[in-house]
């Protein structure tokens, strides 16, 4: 069991890298009034053929993820009982991607139902569930989907407001409402389906008629792609969200009967989607209002609420406010009907906190280079990729196979030339097989801006590599070793018989399959610095092109010069020790996960000393076993040192020397003396047992926007936006190389207010502070904790999501210069800092 997870979570895209990449659940959300006070919440999801989604009643944690529901905290409601499940297509079985764990797992279709008592029906009720998938052969991460259910009342006082009294008549009575987003969430407006990636198939005019002395009729007018429907406001229970029209009424206002609907693509008859009966429309629908206006002079709001869907999937329920102006017969729809109420695009600069401050994006400064493209360290990580390769060259998994297998090649063939075609088609598959096990990453970066920080902070995962690692270690120890499912290797071998050049490929999956057990553990490394670095999955498929080119090309060049095969070492105990060597590397670079999850939670377990000291002992016994003092399992007796050995442990001795220093204070920086070389990798030299600080270098610094820019106004000095993270390796090297310099320090010292913001910081915010914000690139992004929070602030007012990104603004909101992401040089970085001063310093004196 455990076996199948760790492989699953280091190299989750091993088992997609050759499929089609799925989504094949899609959940749905309605509620149902039971009584006065009391709701059904119900989550619905419908799920592709020979698919699946767990239940929420497993019998071990060590199965799949079970389906999760968890609800944000609020005084206006309280649960009721548990969350039942029901479906007509339960199974409870063994199940084989599990060693034959008994589960619960529902295909098709299956409803989770939680009951509610709520007081106050005006709050919405939020939350987020997670569920995992699976099909017979593999399984996808588990997925977090939020919702929120803004819940009406469905009963006829509903209708027909009591004198003198505030209602929220509903035009209709459908007996399930939509679960909706908070007032927040930007609303569609009229455009239909844009170019920001986002369907939306449906567009809304309307327009208002004076019918009598106080009387008036309001026309919504849905046009609708082709291939879309909406429904009728008239649908049974079960199905999908009906078309409902919402006015917020007073004594000014009252509806006259339930709204009518007209169409001439009305369709009655059973929906592919929901397997039911229904009505809907298509191409054009008008919903008609007729009500009474007794002072026209004041507008009239409210929402209408529809679901669109095409023969295959659904998209979620909707709401589009709407205001009327009874007085001058217009009616306002979409994002502008919602006034002050809705939050702007670009108004992540006013959520921040209330500074009273605004961006002026009229950029004055022509100073400074444009931001770099995400490809600057393209050639770095190919080039550590490649090192990686030609390590898991050197171990007993792969090297006999070179010879071997170039042997194979030039001895099958009639010619020499077609011998080293077939040898080079070979190595060239086995860089295409690592290449495509990097693409499922692609597509979890395009989901969401955020993923692969997300992923690289997530101190959940964080701590399942930590102890990876420390399998992956033991295991080069020679205590055991980890490998694939057999039934994986021996598929592909079964293949290699096809012949030509398919033949070839499965020859080269098959190696790459079968060596896992020497070439996983370098890639999970790799994997590891990559989602440690900033610029997402473009950096992992240049490490695992680089790890691939350093394990094939030996194949194609011994085919082509096949007397170097004689220059080889013969295989023996030294490929044991390469392995020890990368073992004893695996249980120090463990460390560095669980100094991630650390530095997030900010649990204080592995402060810079305790680093320290564990890598000083790690790297000492490494130095002693290559003098032969330390055995393991595998290891033949060793009679004499070789030179090389002899080299690496008097290397290794002398870096748990320099990592030493690093316990030394230093007055200058007002910490620990940083470590360049460990940069990065060690947590930053102020967090720290005996000489903790707040900020690096012993600068003054704010990790609070609103209490920064305060600071700032006071001391009439710019402001230096650093969006860094406690997980951000290159954040480190920045603070740590290029900070301290003296072209650099005096600037951020004595010039400028420097306002860290974290944007993996894992603290909550207030229950007032969770909203759910507008992207501009379309969509919306729940701000559950205060890294939400700044990252949203970052991504949406600086077009980056990468950290570091260095922004100088002054105090009243001008942009000084253009920003800067990732590493800098020295001089840049002193002169990007110059620029914006000099520009700040001009301002002020045209004041």
């Amino acid at each position: 069991m455990r076996k199948f997870w760790i492989l699953s979570l280091l190299l989750a895209f091993v088992a997609t890298a050759f499929g089609q990449i799925h989504n094949p659940v899609k959940w749905s959300f309605s509620s149902k009034q039971l009584n006065d006070t009391e709701f059904n919440l119900v989550f619905t999801a419908n799920i592709e053929d020979g698919w699946y989604v767990y239940s929420q009643y497993l019998e071990s944690d060590d199965g799949p993820v079970k389906t999760s529901f968890t609800y944000d905290k609020g005084s206006h409601y309280s649960t009721v009982g548990k969350n039942a499940e029901s479906s007509a297509h339960r199974k409870e079985m063994n199940d084989p991607l599990f060693d034959d764990m008994k589960v619960i797992k529902f295909s098709e279709q299956v409803t989770f139902t939680q009951k509610v008592k709520v007081t106050d029906i005006s709050k919405p009720i939020t939350g987020y569930l997670e569920f995992m998938t699976c099909n017979n052969e593999r399984c996808l991460p588990p997925t977090e989907v939020d919702f929120s259910f803004q819940l009406k009342s469905t009963t006829k006082a509903a209708e027909t407001p009591a004198a003198g009294k505030d209602n929220k008549a509903t035009a209709t009575n459908p007996s399930e409402q939509p679960a909706t987003l908070p007032a927040i969430q930007p609303l569609p407006g009229t455009a239909a389906s844009g170019g920001n990636g986002l369907e939306n198939p449906v567009s809304w005019t309307s327009d208002v008629q004076k019918t009598g002395e106080t009387e008036y009729t309001v026309n919504f007018k849905a046009t609708i792609e082709k291939g879309w429907a909406i429904y009728s406001q008239f649908v049974g229970d079960g199905g999908p969200i009906p078309t409902s029209l919402t006015f917020n009424t007073d004594d000014n206002a009252k509806l006259v009967d339930k709204a009518t609907e007209t169409s001439a693509h009305k369709i009655d008859g059973m929906d592919p989607v929901f397997q039911m009966e229904v009505t809907k429309f298509k191409e054009e629908v008008t919903f008609t209002q007729k009500l009474t206006i007794n002072d026209p002079a004041k507008p009239l709001t409210g929402y209408l609420t529809y679901m669109a869907c095409n023969d295959e999937r659904c998209l979620p329920p909707t709401d589009v406010a709407f205001r009327i102006d009874a007085a001058g017969l217009t009616v306002v729809v979409g994002d502008a009907a919602m006034g002050e109420e809705a939050a702007p695009a670009d108004s992540s600069f006013a959520y921040i906190g209330d500074c009273g401050f605004k961006l002026d994006k009229a950029q004055l400064a022509d100073c400074g280079d444009a931001p770099e493209e995400p490809n600057k360290g393209y050639w770095k990580i190919f080039i550590l990729g490649f090192l990686g390769g030609l390590a898991a060259l050197l171990t007993p998994c792969v090297f006999p196979m070179v010879p071997l297998t170039v042997s194979f090649f030039t001895k099958s063939n009639q010619s020499k030339k077609k011998g080293f075609q077939n040898a080079a088609l070979y190595g060239f598959f086995i860089l295409l097989v690592y290449v495509l096990f990097s693409l499922p990453f692609h597509v979890l970066d395009s989901v969401s801006p955020d993923i692969l920080n997300e992923f690289s902070t997530n101190v959940s995962i964080n701590l399942v590599f930590f102890a990876i690692f420390l399998v992956f270690a033991i295991s080069f120890f020679g205590y055991f070793e980890i490998t694939l499912p057999e039934s994986w290797s021996n598929k592909a071998a079964s293949a290699e018989g096809v012949g030509g050049i398919l033949g070839i490929f499965f020859m080269a999956l098959t190696l790459v399959l079968v060596s896992f057990s020497c070439t996983g553990p370098i890639l999970g490394s790799l994997l590891g610095t990559v989602l440690d670095s900033d610029a997402g999955a473009m950096q992992l498929t240049a490490g695992m092109a680089g790890f691939g080119v350093a394990l094939g090309l030996p194949f194609g060049l011994f085919a082509a010069f096949p007397n170097w095969l004689k220059a080889l070492p013969k295989s023996g105990g030294w490929m044991n020790t390469v392995k020890v060597v990368l073992g004893f590397l695996e249980l120090a670079l463990a460390l560095k996960f669980l100094s991630n999850a650390d530095l997030v939670k900010h649990w204080g377990i592995l402060k810079i000393e305790v680093f320290l000291g564990l890598w000083i002992i790690i790297f000492i016994a490494l130095g002693i076993y290559l003098l032969g003092k330390i055995r393991f399992p595998h290891d033949s007796p060793l009679q004499k040192i070789p030179p090389v050995r002899l080299v690496l442990a008097i290397l290794s001795f002398a870096f748990a020397g320099y990592m030493a220093t690093g316990l030394r204070y230093s007055e200058k920086e007002g910490s620990l003396h940083s470590l360049t070389l460990l940069s990065g990798l060690a947590p930053p030299a102020c967090y720290s047992i005996w000489h903790p600080c707040d900020c690096p270098q012993n600068l003054q610094c704010f990790k609070d926007f609103c209490e920064g820019l305060d600071f700032a106004r006071k001391e009439n000095k710019p402001i230096m936006i650093d969006f860094t993270g406690h997980a951000c390796a290159n954040c480190r090297r920045m603070e740590e190389t290029v900070w301290p310099t003296k072209e650099v320090y005096k600037y951020l010292k004595d010039e400028y207010v420097v306002i860290s913001l974290y944007v993996d910081e894992k603290i909550p915010l207030p229950e007032d502070q969770q909203r759910t914000m507008p992207l501009k690139g379309g969509g919306t992004q729940r701000l559950r904790n205060v890294g939400h929070k700044w990252a949203y602030f970052q991504r949406e007012n600086f077009n980056d999501n990468s950290q570091p990104q260095y922004v100088l603004i002054s105090p009243d909101g001008v942009l000084l210069n253009k920003p800067v992401s990732g590493m800098q040089e020295v001089d840049d970085y002193a002169n990007f800092l110059k620029c914006g001063l000099d520009k700040f310093k001009e301002l002020k004196g045209a004041k």
